[in-house]
């Protein structure tokens, strides 16, 4: 009678220790995986850096010289790049020091980016759809206001770590950045419709608003957007984790082509080339 319980427990304790295998195995692969990632994400990182940083520089000099008291659409603009600096300089400690206690600051810039990329989505949605209005109430002392509670209004989200909890702070940012999308699509089939029933706008500069709310509304979508169920579920895998914190690092390199698109000439160009290329192709079609 002691040889079944014998075998019994035997095979009991090969499968414990098979689980066991199997367990660290696995975990095994896991840190491979993780490892691996994070190597990866380090040397993007340091791409991004040396790529982003000084065309950031030269972007923030540039838009500069745009400037005029009549013309608040740079400075927008100019404050969007102030917050890719901040970016590029949260990329720059956390890769030197190896630390998360910038991953807040990092957090901050990139809501006050969501910020400034409405401001210039609604700037154009106003001076396109009700120029009228627009033109006897800008002012340069509005578009100061609205960059200081562009700046100051984020920092309210974090004094009320004090009240709340971090992951409740981080499931109302992830709301904020879910409801700040239907204002952007708004703005841009907004402005599609105002410029389409505008005969006076040159058909170049038509092209060139609605390229710039495409490209804001795009880079909304594609990189700030995809952080949203990270804060608020929190990290699935790896590899969402690694996928998700590339784009974000990616955001103030989109952020430079805005840049171009306020200057004339090569966009110009490029958009009078695609939107010929797509005639062309319609002709063939039809023939």
């Amino acid at each position: 009678m002691e040889k079944p319980c014998s075998n019994a427990s035997i095979y009991s304790n090969y499968s414990q220790i098979l689980d066991c295998v199997i367990l660290l195995n696995q975990l095994e692969r896991n840190l491979k995986e993780q490892l691996f990632l994070q190597h990866i994400e380090t040397v993007l990182t340091y791409v991004i850096i040396s790529i982003g940083l000084p065309l950031t520089l030269v972007a923030i000099y540039g838009v500069l010289s745009l400037v005029r008291t009549d013309n608040e659409a740079p400075i927008y603009i100019v404050n969007l790049l102030v917050s890719d600096l901040i970016q590029f300089c949260c990329m720059i400690a956390s890769v030197v020091a190896k630390e998360k206690t910038y991953e807040d600051v990092h957090l901050y810039s990139l809501i006050v980016s969501c910020g400034f990329m409405l401001c210039i989505s609604v700037k154009r949605y106003l001076v396109i759809a009700w120029p009228l209005w627009y033109h006897f109430r800008r002012s340069i002392k509005m578009s100061v206001v609205a960059c200081v509670v562009v700046w100051t209004l984020p920092l309210l989200f974090f004094v009320l770590i004090v009240f709340i909890s971090l992951s409740t702070l981080r499931k109302i940012m992830a709301v904020l950045i879910f409801l700040l999308l239907p204002v952007q699509i708004f703005t841009v089939v907004g402005t599609q419709r105002a410029l389409s029933a505008a005969s006076r706008i040159p058909t170049d500069e038509k092209r060139r608003i609605m390229a710039l709310l495409i490209l804001v509304l795009f880079t909304y979508i594609l990189v700030l957007l995809p952080i949203a169920p990270q804060l608020i579920i929190g990290e699935l895998n790896h590899l969402s984790s690694f996928v998700c914190k590339i784009l974000i690092k990616l955001n103030p390199i989109a952020d430079l082509f805005l840049y171009f698109f306020l200057r004339k000439g090569v966009v110009d160009t490029l958009l009078s080339h695609v939107c010929c290329c797509r005639l062309r192709g319609d002709d063939v079609v039809s023939t």
